[in-house]
């Protein structure tokens, strides 16, 4: 077949999950992508409660659960300035964001990318692998023309839908502009296995001296572990001790369980990037639809990436599944409701980067003010509350330089 109702680009969790709801609903879909094999990103493994609701409500959560998702349930905060018995006795139950959602998911990405891919073929979309996107015209006649083996071949489409990640060809080619903000700090991630000793349910974030961490917990005792530093120190973990080092950085008295993180042994690459958001104006374009990354994405600090992508798939497989007008109108609240959205989120992110990923005394003075205010002031934790609730749920004063002020001391 070369005439489809959708031609999607990009196979990641965004293209496969709504390849999966479309095709299920009914619609001829073709899903290309470009890798053989999902790799190791060290990113997307940890969907917010607020994310999780987004799985269940087009119909993913149960597949989810069924290739090995799990859930956490608990949650503490560690900082230099906190006493880690006082902090592990009273740890922040997770289950009490989102209705009958018992916490964040957490599932390995490549296994949640290949379960989603099978998903969509299961669906009954066109999948293919090994692909590689020469062309995508938007307009009033959209086409894909893209080479497998070979063999050259262009397909038509009423709809593009560019999930082809933060290095979107769909997105370049339609015009659509992307705008970043000013990178913050570097962020390191790595799978570690060998840590039995860490609770399967308990995620964790802290910081101490030039080093920020998260640990969450990915079941069978391996845990995927970020690390946040200065911008002035790109070659903190590089070279082939860099792994051995960067677990090593782990190693805080504030949390004394992480010695059981720098003991285990690393199970995946170590990569290491910049933190910093990005985003589009509108994700759309005439013929065009961005979702996931390619529509602009959350600094990663605050790790709702996942959350994000599958908002997309919901509010995009809605508007599909509604009627037969798929023009830039039909897609308006899509856009609107997604630029409110990242605006709140990019907030919130910056909040959390200065707070936890920022150094030395004046910021070591910063948090101990943060935390010994919001001890009597639960308002001034408000962001952390969109993080895990979702943007909608705080209220919108949260989102001002007023509550920035507040928060921060200034």
């Amino acid at each position: 077949m070369d005439d489809y109702d959708l031609v999607i680009v990009g196979g990641g969790i965004g293209g496969s999950a709504l390849a999966a709801v479309m095709a299920g609903a009914g619609r001829s879909v073709l899903l290309l992508e470009q890798s053989e094999t999902y790799q190791d990103r060290v990113r997307g493994e940890w969907i917010a409660p607020w994310g999780v609701d987004e799985v269940k409500r087009v119909g993913l959560y149960d597949l989810l659960l069924g290739a090995g998702g799990h859930h956490l349930t608990r949650h503490v905060t560690y900082d230099e300035h906190l006493d880690p018995a006082v902090a592990d006795a009273a740890p922040t139950p997770l289950g009490l964001f989102r209705a009958g959602v018992p916490g964040p998911l957490c599932i390995g990405h490549p296994h949640h990318c290949q379960t989603l891919f099978d998903a969509a073929g299961a669906a009954g979309a066109e999948t293919l692998r090994g692909v590689r996107v020469t062309e995508a015209i938007g307009g009033e006649s959209p086409q894909v023309t893209f080479e497998l083996g070979d063999r050259t071949r262009t397909v038509s489409a009423r709809l593009v839908i560019g999930a082809d990640g933060r290095t979107s060809q769909v997105r370049e080619t339609a015009g659509i502009v992307l705008h970043q903000d000013t990178p913050h700090h570097w962020f390191a991630g790595l799978l570690v296995e060998g840590v039995d000793e860490w609770p399967d349910d308990l995620q964790a974030i802290g910081t101490e001296g030039d080093f920020g961490f998260l640990a969450f917990p990915q079941g069978g005792g391996r845990v995927r572990v970020y690390g946040g530093y200065a911008l002035d120190e790109a070659k903190r973990f590089k070279g082939p001790d860099g792994p051995r080092r960067f677990l090593d950085a782990f190693a805080m008295q504030c949390s004394p369980g992480n010695r059981h993180i720098a003991a285990g042994r690393p199970a995946g690459p170590l990569f290491s990037y910049i933190n910093a958001d990005a985003w589009t104006d509108a994700p759309l374009a005439p013929g065009v639809v961005l979702v996931g990354d390619a529509a602009g994405w959350n600094d990663p600090i605050i790790g709702l990436g996942l959350s994000i992508t599958y908002r997309d798939v919901r509010i995009v497989s809605d508007i599909l599944k509604a009627g037969d007008d798929w023009s830039e109108t039909a897609f308006a609240p899509y856009a609107e409701e997604r630029a409110e959205r990242m605006r709140r989120l990019r907030f919130a992110a910056q909040l959390q980067s200065a707070l936890d990923m920022e150094f030395g005394p004046d910021a070591a003075a910063r948090r101990r003010s943060y935390y010994e205010r919001g001890a009597v002031d639960p308002t001034l934790k408000m962001h952390g509350f969109a993080v895990m609730a979702g943007p909608e749920a705080a209220p919108p004063e949260t989102f001002t330089e007023a509550h920035r002020a507040r928060v921060l001391g200034a």
